[in-house]
């Protein structure tokens, strides 16, 4: 390829899994992600919101995921997410709720809805101090009992991932969006001898080779520097302000211990004074 490609780049993983032309790599992603979890293999999707190249162009704000329908009626969204952020579990639960909540208009009957999932793929740990880069969160209580196998929400930590040696699909995918900038495109790995892995290495070569989606691919690219870039100057910011606050509570604790130093001392010296005092002989005694 003339340049490397990153597929976790917004606009290149929607290539991948949210155009018609790559409908069968979103196949192939939900069911090596799903598989386990699902009745039967999915056969169709239906794309509901298809790629398209002018929305990155128009729209650096652009709410990027990938949304589908499959042959059972299940919905799906996939994501990319490159920064951690502290408010992203909410935003992940939300936009889940929100995926499983829009099923129903007015007055219909609750038989209808379907299971929704959503996967998140993160180029950030969002769950540091656990050593899994798999997460599946599901409808349970606190004995394991499920309320309603409607979906969930499935979360990948890319840093997290080490796999050298491909077992599963869902590691090939993970592998590839880890490892896909570093490809070799005429010479690629053992472990992306597949059909499904050349059309994904295709996608890529056509963002390399093509002037207009490099050029693209740039764009998204500086876009996504710059997020991190403001992020990172906040999480600075913050982190002054907590040492700030963190000083200012310590200084006013030091100045109450302080001041109740003084006052006992004070009581001391009139407890003492107030001794002395009594001790003294009467006049004219």
């Amino acid at each position: 390829m003339r340049h490397a490609i990153d597929p976790k780049i917004d606009c290149v993983f929607k290539a991948l899994l949210g155009s018609e032309a790559n409908r069968a790599l979103l196949i192939h992603f939900l069911n090596a992600i799903l598989g386990s979890d699902l009745p039967r293999p999915i056969t169709q999707v239906e794309i509901l919101n298809p790629y398209h190249e002018r929305e990155f162009l128009t729209d650096k704000l652009s709410i990027v995921d990938v949304k589908a329908r499959d042959d059972q009626g299940r919905l799906h969204q996939v994501e990319i997410q490159l920064l951690a952020y502290p408010d992203l579990p909410a935003r992940i639960l939300y936009t889940w709720n929100a995926i499983y909540n829009k099923q129903l208009q007015s007055g219909q009957d609750y038989r209808l809805l379907k299971p929704a999932y959503s996967i998140w793929i993160l180029g950030e740990d969002l769950l540091p101090d656990d050593p899994y880069y798999s997460h599946r969160f599901r409808l349970r209580d606190d004995h394991g009992q499920g309320l309603l196998d409607h979906g969930g929400i499935y979360l990948f930590e890319l840093n997290k991932f080490a796999t050298e040696q491909v077992e599963t699909e869902e590691q090939r995918w993970l592998k590839f969006f880890k490892d896909g900038e570093h490809l070799d495109a005429d010479q690629p790995p053992e472990w992306m001898q597949t059909t499904e892995m050349r059309q994904a290495m295709s996608t890529l070569k056509a963002f390399s080779e093509q002037e207009h989606a490099y050029d693209r691919y740039q764009a998204r690219q500086d876009f996504l520097r710059q997020q991190s870039c403001i992020q990172g100057r906040l999480r600075e910011a913050e982190t002054a302000l907590e040492e700030r606050g963190a000083a200012l509570a310590a200084e006013r604790q030091a100045k109450e211990a302080a001041l109740q130093a003084k006052e006992a001392a004070l009581a001391e010296v009139e407890r003492l004074k107030a001794l002395l005092q009594a001790q003294r002989p009467a006049a004219g005694s």
